[in-house]
């Protein structure tokens, strides 16, 4: 057992795995010196996933005792409830969790696998948030060949990780995801922290000794960038992967992370030291490594100032997740690079994506990605068929307005974005940040003041300058031929049934045509029809827009054959002539006093 003497918290969790066939966790609470009207509520949201999920739904049949008396228990709202009790005497509540949501975001539970976030099984106790509170989660006898991984710190455990943990506070306590069962366990040391990383899910074929060397590369690369040589500010972290059939994503912590990737991006044995050469899944499951694990100081310690105290009952607002995550996701693929696990054509054809992605989206002309900030919670975690033209993502736009104030930086030769990375980590001593913060950061270290940047950048829907900065670096912004769908300006999904339109693009092509989302494209003809009289014009079936130039031919515009709402339409459709995306390639002949990207 591991042993750590620390008093016994006066809000104390058992959670225990009674029923995994019906995905339900039990969960005890006993709270030693409850209020005489006692309130407990459930989080609405999860710090990091800004949505309101409602948590409290799954929460099942609560009941309340001191002794051998029951408590009655009134619901008041949504999310919290009231016990009448006697203070000062123990109180305890019973209830069950329905965790059955395979994402990094809530809990699941299965006769292989356990996984929960505390916002959803753990009660917030009101008036005592601030004390210390245990989690204990007994070793389940059903399944005796299962183990516990958690960052929190232990008080008393066996060697499978099963026992009792302790956090300082609710906050603390519910930024602990926990992870059960047969999984896959690998250590290594960065920065002289011991890191942890557990894999469910993986198949035979998996390489972890491979995983285990890529992540610490990272996380050292990581480390140096923000320390040097001093040690980081965890005394531990664990990253907890669920390798699944099809999945992507992940959801940061102060001291561990939890992500979900396909099986097919994890490394297998005998592939290239090249990390490319494995396999892009693979180099984008490292990204989510890099951006998850930069975190841990971009967002949960550095963070929006209105994050300094979460209120776990509704959405909280900043205009600053451009920086938290939009700055994040470019440095997770640049130190890719500078953690030599990409050269730099992988890392411009990384960047390109990023970069077609926001020239491809019409809402970059609506919607700054301040507002984009703000407007989180209920736009970019509740996309529709609009969500293109009408908004813009700040994790995307938003590395991009990091490398315009990088190139900035670089070009005007006083500092780098690293530098001003690090200085605000000194001025705002890992803790709260404003906007202002970032500009006093940018003049101190520039030279100069930045506010026509942010303003046109980071508050306005202009262009960035790009192309400009790019050249300034030696990198070409080459056009090249897009694919017809993007040509178009549609998004779609194509299958045995043919093509539905899923998106289409303000002022394209598809949308001057009359295209709408919902309508099934079913084939072309040749010729427009003309006025007056019908047109002979040849007709084919299409189930895959690529093959629009193979029955276009030389022609500039076609008539589309859409159903809508089971009516048949002949849309006149005019072929774009020049349609580009965008390619960085370095310039040839190029030299460049900077050494982005590898520096």
């Amino acid at each position: 057992m591991q042993r750590q003497a620390t008093p016994l918290a006066p809000v104390r969790y058992t959670v225990r795995v009674i029923d995994a066939a019906s995905h339900h966790f039990e969960v005890e609470l006993t709270i030693d010196r409850p209020a005489a009207r006692q309130r407990v509520s459930l989080p609405v949201w999860i710090p990091g996933s800004y949505l309101i999920r409602e948590f409290q739904r799954h929460l099942q049949n609560p009941r309340a005792s001191q002794g051998r008396t029951a408590r009655p228990i009134e619901q008041i709202d949504k999310a919290t409830w009231e016990l009448a009790c006697e203070p000062r005497r123990p109180l305890v509540l019973r209830y069950a969790v329905y965790a059955f949501d395979n994402s990094v975001r809530m809990a699941w539970l299965d006769a292989r696998r356990g996984f929960f976030n505390g916002t959803s099984l753990l009660l917030r106790v009101h008036g005592q948030e601030d004390g210390a509170h245990a989690l204990t989660v007994p070793p389940p006898a059903a399944h005796p060949g299962w183990q516990l991984a958690t960052a929190m710190p232990p008080v008393r455990v066996d060697r499978r990780g099963f026992g009792t943990y302790q956090a300082g506070d609710y906050d603390e306590l519910v930024d602990h995801p926990v992870e059960l069962g047969a999984f896959w366990s690998g250590r290594f040391t960065a920065g002289c922290v011991p890191h942890r990383f557990v894999v469910a899910g993986a198949p035979a074929t998996f390489d972890g000794p491979r995983l285990l060397r890529d992540a610490r590369k990272i996380c050292e690369t990581v480390i140096r960038f923000w320390h040097g040589a001093k040690p980081p500010p965890m005394q531990s972290y664990v990253f907890m992967l669920n390798a699944v059939d099809d999945g992507y994503g992940g959801l940061e912590h102060r001291a561990s992370t939890a992500l979900i990737c396909g099986r097919r991006d994890l490394p297998r044995p005998g592939a290239s030291a090249s990390a490319a050469a494995v396999g892009e899944g693979y180099v984008t499951l490292l990204g989510l490594i890099s951006h998850e694990y930069f975190h841990a100081w971009n967002v949960k310690r550095l963070k929006p100032a209105e994050f300094a105290r979460y209120d776990y009952t509704r959405e909280n607002h900043t205009r600053l997740l451009w920086f938290f995550e939009g700055f994040t996701s470019y440095y997770d693929d640049l130190l890719l690079r500078r953690a030599g696990l990409i050269d730099d054509a992988a890392y411009l054809n990384l960047l390109t994506k990023t970069m077609n992605q926001v020239l491809q989206a019409p809402g970059r002309r609506a919607q700054s990605v301040a507002q984009a900030s703000f407007d989180a919670w209920v736009r970019y975690y509740r996309p529709d068929e609009n969500t293109p033209n009408s908004t813009i993502s700040y994790y995307a736009k938003g590395a991009l307005v990091a490398l315009c104030f990088d190139l900035t930086l670089r070009q005007e030769g006083r500092a780098t974005l690293d530098d001003a990375m690090r200085a605000l980590w000194r001025r705002c001593q890992g803790g709260a940040m404003r906007e202002d913060d970032f500009a006093a950061v940018l003049t101190e270290l520039g030279g100069r003041g930045f506010e026509r940047e942010i303003a046109a950048w980071v508050h306005g829907t202009g262009e960035l300058p790009l192309k400009a900065l790019l050249q300034a670096h030696g990198i070409e912004m080459r056009p090249e031929p897009s694919q017809p769908a993007q040509a178009l300006g549609l998004r779609v999904s194509e299958g045995v049934g043919g093509i539905v339109i899923k998106t289409v693009l303000t002022g394209s092509p598809a949308a001057q045509a009359g295209m709408a989302a919902g309508d099934e494209w079913l084939g072309v003809e040749a010729a427009p029809p003309r006025r007056g009289r019908a047109a002979a014009s040849e007709g084919w079936r299409l189930t895959r827009v690529d093959d629009l130039p193979l029955y276009a031919g030389k022609a500039r515009a076609v008539t589309a054959l859409v159903a809508r709402d089971r009516r048949l339409l002949r849309l006149p459709l005019a072929l774009p002539r020049q349609a580009a995306t965008w390619r960085l390639l370095p310039r040839e002949g190029a030299s460049s006093d900077s050494a982005w990207p590898s520096q």
